[in-house]
């Protein structure tokens, strides 16, 4: 089988689709690059698909590279057959292969590896073939110094059966399929040993388990949060987790497989070893690897909950270069003002006490309503920690000259970026608190830029992040920041180095040295010039120039998504039309004169030629929409406020498989389970809600001692 019909068989694409997403693999182009430029060879696949494509590739080559190990393995044991090479060379699955590898794969000593240098193996295939003969009369002729009488013989001889009915290829798919279909997850409370004194943080953390003490379901239907909460428990040391199935139905189907005279001597010997072999060997082993499937399939689950999340969070809404005036909130030790000019930098900072102990209201409205005269400030943002409703409430008390919209926005990880290295470096003269705060600013300016430079893990809108496979879970989020950064475009003279690294093409060296050339020789003023920039060669031009933008560059194109390989075909629709560049660009009514079909080349066919038209239409056009002041319900600021029934507005802060969490205005967000998000049946909760989404919810139940608020948004 070739990587083609391999990833073919996995992916809905026409082949030809594939070969060339393949070929441009191949070639270093990045997939930012070959979604965004190289519709006409990929067939106008998207991002998704030709990173399936890249995976499977990956995994293809994976299966090659191991099944090469395997054979070389087996033929320098001198056990390769040509069945076995024909068999091993025809798998394409891990699994497939691995259990063919089984029988030669070096392993520890085993009971049967005992009994064969006992000798009894030769009593072992007779068993095996159910010979006539009287089976403990033929196990007396085995009788040694070592193997003292009839009952130690046989027992050797089925170790030696039990074994190899667990490497037949046929039984372990058999069992593998039986856990598969029928398997049932068990879970029981692990008792702490006599005398062990629990503390009261153990006690809670066993508490987040109690549904699991005694919990059992089939595997199939146990959703992907339910599987990775029992796993936790089990990590902690809380639970005991089992897979359990109908053994009467696999002992059944082997035994009529390998029994075939009931008669015989042998036969109750071969059902002995039957027994033994799934008891020991293969339930133990393939009721674990069916675990690990259900887990891995649930860290999918989970990765992609996160990952949908992290997306429609890095593209949210952006206030754009407005003067903001920003406040990390606080009671005690007061609240944090920044004020920022247009592209985030640091003017001023300082701490007002609104709020109690100290009460200073008067002196801190004061000095906000100074401060947004003196710096000119069009915006506010508030971050929505503890005060965040009071201080809302607060500013939105000062009589101000002019109109100020006041926006409160998500702390989740501000915390972490302002003790990072990043932050240290971008603000090495002031603390955390101040860092925090310029955070929350920036964030309004611009979510995409300034998240960014934090952990996507930190930024809370992920489901149970730190129990899915890690490795899979980092190079699905890099995927999804670098994906948004290249959809919205890089303006090459203003982005940190932590948003230029995510441009297709570019990376963290390189980045760097973007910076260090902009603060030696000044703002760009073309794209070719970033060819000037040290380890920027054609390659990596290619794949960054047509997401970088200049404002106000040389060259009015190099501020739009259009790629410098297709200037020439603008310059000659600019020819035809007898327009200016620099008249086309923005021009609908002349853009849609343009026949397409009369500029195909090698390298851009009809599909690119529309894209280039429709950015000529509205160039650099930013697929984020505005930011829009929300309102939260004055008379709600504490969960103390809550009562059934109440209706509030809210906005949606995360999602999950079993439900959305709603910010109401309060410190704790509220659940609405999926069953509560609309009549009938919901299967996706990303089918009814988005996350940033405005919505109405009804106050179900207030659970205040376990600060637990349940929604529904069935009205």
């Amino acid at each position: 089988m070739t990587n083609i019909q391999f990833i073919k068989k996995r992916i809905d694409a026409p082949e030809s689709s594939i070969r060339n997403t393949v070929q441009l693999l191949a070639e270093d182009c990045t997939i930012p690059f070959i979604s965004r430029y190289r519709k006409d060879k990929t067939g106008n696949l998207d991002e998704v698909a030709i990173e399936q494509i890249a995976n499977l590739q990956k995994d293809y080559e994976a299966i090659v590279k191991r099944k090469d190990a395997i054979l070389k393995s087996v033929a320098e044991q001198n056990a390769l057959t040509p069945d076995l090479e024909h068999k091993m060379r025809s798998a394409f699955s891990l699994t497939e292969l691995e259990d063919l590898y089984l029988p030669f794969k070096k392993k520890k000593k085993t009971r049967a590896d005992v009994a064969r240098e006992l000798g009894l193996e030769p009593l072992a295939k007779l068993i095996m073939n159910q010979s006539s003969q009287n089976i403990d009369v033929v196990a007396s002729k085995f009788l040694t110094d070592k193997v003292l009488n009839e009952d130690q013989a046989l027992q050797g001889a089925r170790d030696i059966v039990a074994e190899q009915i667990s490497e037949n290829v046929s039984v372990r798919n058999l069992v593998r399929s039986v856990f598969r279909r029928k398997g049932v997850i068990e879970t029981k409370f692990v008792k702490p040993k006599k005398g062990t004194e629990i503390s009261q943080e153990t006690e809670l953390a066993q508490q987040k388990f109690a549904q699991y003490f005694d919990w059992s379901e089939p595997l199939l239907k146990a959703p992907s949060h339910r599987l990775l909460a029992m796993l936790r428990g089990e990590n902690e040391g809380f639970l005991k987790i089992k897979i359990d199935t109908d053994s009467d139905e696999i002992l059944s189907r082997i035994e009529s497989d390998f029994i075939k005279n009931k008669k015989s001597d042998s036969a109750e010997q071969l059902e002995i070893a039957i027994a033994d072999s799934y008891k020991r060997l293969l339930a133990p082993a393939l009721s674990n690897e069916v675990l690990q499937e259900a887990k891995s399939k649930a860290d999918s689950n989970s990765i992609n909950v996160f990952a949908s999340n992290l997306t429609q969070l890095l593209m949210a809404p952006p206030l754009g270069s407005k003067r903001i005036l920003a406040i990390d909130p606080g009671f005690r030790s007061g609240c944090k003002l920044v004020c920022l000019d247009e592209k985030g930098d640091l003017l001023y900072n300082e701490t007002i006490y609104p709020h109690a102990p100290q009460k200073e209201t008067a002196i801190a409205m004061k000095k906000v309503r100074s401060l947004v005269n003196a710096y000119k400030i069009e915006a506010i943002s508030i971050g929505n920690g503890t005060a965040s409703r009071e201080t809302e409430f607060f500013i939105k008390q000062i009589a101000f000259d002019k109109p100020i919209q006041v926006f409160v926005v998500s702390e989740a990880g501000a915390s972490v970026y302002s003790a990072s290295k990043i932050a240290r470096e971008e603000l090495p003269q002031h603390d955390v608190t101040v860092r925090g705060a310029v955070s929350i600013g920036r964030r309004l300016i611009d979510p995409l830029a300034e998240l960014v430079k934090i952990d996507p893990k930190a930024i809370g809108v992920g489901q149970y992040q730190h129990d899915v496979d890690q490795t899979k879970l980092k190079d699905e989020l890099d995927a999804v920041v670098a994906r948004c950064v290249n959809t919205v475009g890089v303006n090459v003279n203003t982005a940190s180095r932590h948003l230029l690294a995510y441009v297709s093409g570019i990376g963290e060296k390189t980045a760097e040295n973007i910076v260090e050339y902009r603060k030696t020789n000044g703002p760009f003023t073309s794209r070719k010039q970033l060819k000037k920039v040290p380890r920027l060669g054609e390659k990596a031009f290619q794949q960054s120039a047509g997401f970088i933008r200049i404002p106000n560059g040389e060259n009015v194109l190099d501020n739009s998504a259009v790629h410098p390989e297709a200037y020439p075909i603008v310059e000659k629709m600019s020819k035809m039309l007898k327009v200016p560049v620099e008249k086309l660009i923005g021009n609908k009514e002349e853009a849609q004169k343009i026949d397409i079909s009369k500029f195909v080349t090698e390298e851009i066919g009809i599909l690119g030629l529309k894209d280039v038209l429709s950015e000529l239409e509205k160039p650099g056009l930013d697929p984020r929409k505005s930011a829009k002041v929300f309102e939260f319900d004055s008379k709600v600021t504490s969960i103390n406020d809550l009562h059934q029934g109440m209706v509030l507005p809210g906005i949606v802060n995360n999602i999950t498989n079993f439900g959305c969490f709603v910010d109401i205005g309060i410190k704790e967000s509220g659940l609405v389970h999926i069953s509560q998000l609309k009549q009938g049946f919901v299967s996706d909760v990303n089918e009814v809600v988005k996350m940033h989404q405005h919505v109405q919810v009804k106050v179900v139940e207030v659970d205040v001692a376990r600060k637990r608020v349940q929604l529904s948004m069935i009205l």
